[in-house]
């Protein structure tokens, strides 16, 4: 049995501890952005004169399922066939999982503007075709309080759901922040939490998601969910990459406040130690280190491995993302 699903068990049946709190490692951003959002290829000075191949990607990928701290590593369809191929899973506690479906808000190229139209649902991967490599997926929804996509959305997931089950693929569900202007910045924490029930109330059992992934809008909204029901595991997601204490303060507040899983992606693949990130992320989840403790000794990792920080300690150590400062 994998760790998340012990884990998933665990907090079902209660009393939960921080140790069965989840951390996926999200490593799927050809999906979305394409080739740029991989990451430059870093040396230790700090200095980059390219972007990573795909190869360098996929040792990447390696290296930290070899460090074996992460629930889950979410990946595209095409790079975890890869993975599977080199063994990289074989005999491995962390939970492989692909990204299921590739809304259009997610299509971040360079150069590109869909991101800036209501969100249009999309599939990429086809279910039946990735059971020999997983069975569990992401499914990506963007409600943006415009009837005609918002409903074409549900109607998508709708279909979705038939499709998973039809292929005994179980999924966990993404719903990100409106991604145009058209909620009250005040209302959209609430809109965003009322979508998300609206979503799964006419839903049985076996076709809810193991658990959310959303944006973190701060203690109050991520309360409200998380103690409406239980039995709905709710996660968040990293959102950009910013200071090292966004990364650890964030872990610190979405455990605090209900959440059990953290999903990163920029916050661990852009980090000048993947690696050390991750190990860090585990201390502060456990309560073991204070999220400004952990900056410290996250540098104090770096300076040992003679790796050039992207900013001073004191820098780093600042709380950058407007929603973390609301706690």
């Amino acid at each position: 049995m994998f760790r998340l699903d012990e884990k998933l068990a665990r907090i079902a049946a209660g009393p939960y501890t921080r140790k069965d709190f989840i951390i996926a490692d999200a490593k799927d951003p050809d999906m979305g952005p394409g080739l740029y959002a991989v990451g430059p290829a870093r040396q230790d000075d700090g200095t980059s004169t390219r972007l990573r191949t795909r190869e360098e990607f996929l040792q990447s990928i390696e290296a930290i399922l070899e460090q074996d701290v992460v629930d889950i590593m979410l990946t595209s369809v095409s790079n975890l066939e890869q993975l599977v191929k080199r063994g990289a899973f074989k005999g491995s506690k962390v939970k492989p999982a692909i990204r299921a479906n590739d809304t259009t808000d997610i299509w971040r190229h360079r150069g590109a503007t869909y991101h800036g139209s209501p969100s249009r649902p999309f599939r990429t991967a086809a279910l039946e075709r990735v059971k020999g490599l997983t069975n569990l997926g992401l499914y990506s929804m963007t409600f943006n309080n415009d009837i005609e996509w918002d409903w074409l959305s549900l109607e998508a997931f709708a279909e979705f759901r038939e499709d998973a089950i039809e292929n005994k693929i179980s999924y966990f569900l993404e719903v990100f922040n409106p991604n145009v202007s058209t909620v009250l910045e005040e209302d959209m924490p609430r809109y965003v939490n009322d979508a998300i029930i609206h979503a799964l109330a006419g839903l049985t059992e076996a076709e809810r998601p193991r658990f959310l992934k959303i944006a973190y809008n701060g203690p109050r909204a991520l309360d409200e969910l998380a103690s409406f029901d239980p039995s709905l595991v709710v996660g968040v997601l990293g959102g950009g990459a910013g200071t090292t204490r966004d990364c650890f303060e964030l872990i610190h507040q979405a455990e605090k406040y209900g959440a059990r899983v953290a999903l990163f992606g920029r916050k661990i693949n852009l980090a000048e130690s993947p690696l050390q990130i991750v190990h860090f992320m585990r201390a502060v989840a456990d309560g073991h280190l204070s999220p400004s403790e952990a900056v410290r000794a996250y540098h104090g990792a770096l300076g040992a491995a003679s790796i050039k920080p992207y900013r001073d300690i004191e820098a780093d150590d600042v709380v950058t993302e407007a929603a973390l400062k609301s706690a």
